[in-house]
């Protein structure tokens, strides 16, 4: 039976992508003016608003009646469907997947990413990999749920403004950062966002995450990884890429880079950069 990989776009999956991949796209909303995320908003585009607006935008979960729609013409035209969705501490779209699924048990296998963005990115990549090794969508599905605790997203943020407002850290977490004109460094842990140090400068910040990479048990390159930024350019992340070289020198010719688009965005804000990566068992 064929297997139908579905997600949303808080995973910044942009196309072009796999035929067997369905990306979801959620709401992001300026003013009046209601996008969906990758589909008539470009991540360049949701920055340009970003930084010449003055309001914050907002965004909106997937409702169970999308999903539905998606599951139900995968299960019609013969797939099992392995939906990847954004952390359920971060949203109710992991709720709204589930509500769904209800419809067609056994064809439907929703998985809590416990993550987002490129974090959330690499666990879709994960699953094409087990369904070209021949994995249905039950084993795909507990194969992940399994996975996903290996799973690493660091970031080094400009600033906790943008999720002090988005509610995601407290009033006072995100004082302290902008009185010190410190560089915040967090992580997504459990499905829920973490700061796990301060460092003043973008120098230092740097520092801490690499340090924070240490910390773990080493990148495991045989799964996928990926480097990721917020903001109209890749500046800050060239220049981390070229300062933490010694932990790829020898292990890959590249470093795959993504870009943070406007669901995730909207919470990080512009000059931020991330690394998510499977660490080693």
């Amino acid at each position: 039976m064929k297997i139908r990989i579905l997600t949303d776009s808080a995973c910044d999956l942009r196309p072009p992508h796999r035929p067997e991949v369905t990306v979801l796209p959620m709401d992001v909303t300026f003013g009046e003016e209601t996008f969906q995320d990758g589909v008539n908003l470009t991540h360049q585009q949701f920055y340009e608003k970003l930084i010449e607006g003055d309001a914050l935008p907002t965004t909106s979960q997937i409702a169970p009646a999308q999903f539905e729609e998606a599951f139900r013409a995968a299960v019609e035209a013969g797939e099992t469907v392995v939906a990847v969705v954004l952390s359920a501490k971060l949203s109710g779209t992991w709720q709204s997947a589930r509500i769904a699924a209800e419809e067609f048990p056994g064809r439907v296998f929703v998985v809590d990413s416990a993550n987002a963005t490129i974090g959330e990115l690499i666990l879709v990549e994960r699953a094409l990999e087990l369904m070209d090794q021949g994995l249905d969508g039950a084993a795909i599905a507990a194969q992940l749920e399994e996975e996903k605790q290996d799973i690493c997203l660091v970031a080094l943020l400009d600033t906790l403004e943008y999720l002090k407002k988005g509610g995601r850290v407290s009033p006072s977490v995100a004082m302290v950062g902008g009185l010190l004109s410190i560089k915040p460094v967090v992580a997504v842990r459990n499905g829920e966002v973490v700061v796990l140090g301060k460092a003043r400068g973008s120098k230092n910040g740097s520092n801490l995450l690499i340090q924070e990479i240490q910390k773990t048990g080493g990148v495991d390159f045989d799964r996928p990884y990926l480097l990721g930024y917020t903001g109209l350019d890749d500046g800050l992340l060239q220049k981390y890429i070229a300062d933490s070289a010694a932990l790829w020198t020898g292990h890959v010719d590249h470093l795959p880079i993504g870009t943070v688009g406007g669901t995730i965005g909207t919470h990080v804000g512009p000059g931020a950069i991330a690394v998510a990566f499977f660490q080693k068992r």
